[in-house]
């Protein structure tokens, strides 16, 4: 799922930096960074949602930074869709995240705001 979503990125001009060890995807544009947690299949979807934002938060830094974005990606399926979305979207907006859901064939759809 996360080549998926490297690959999908690729596709949009992103630069998919190789070999992070800060989250699952570092990707540049235009003088931008994302950083982008990937949750593959799992028993407990909102358990591994609330994980993944908690580690992306864990990367924000202290100052606000506009050129510093992030993403939870899921599995496109009911169960990691919604888990994902229950996080309401007004704190999803102050902290610039976005939601994307990968489906088994690598397709990617946007659930919430923009990288």
């Amino acid at each position: 799922m996360a080549r998926d979503f490297a690959a999908w990125l690729s596709s949009q001009s992103w630069t998919v930096l190789a070999d992070t060890d800060v989250v699952d995807i570092v990707a540049e544009k235009d003088g931008r960074r994302l950083y982008a947690e990937v949750k593959g299949a799992t028993t407990a979807p909102g358990l591994d949602v609330d994980t993944a934002i908690g580690q992306l938060v864990r990367r924000m830094p202290s100052e606000p930074d506009q050129s510093v974005s992030f993403a939870l990606v899921v599995r496109d399926e009911p169960r990691s869709v919604k888990a994902a979305v229950r996080a309401p979207q007004r704190i999803l907006d102050l902290l610039g995240m976005a939601l994307y859901a990968v489906d088994e064939d690598g397709g990617v759809r946007q659930l919430f705001g923009r990288v």
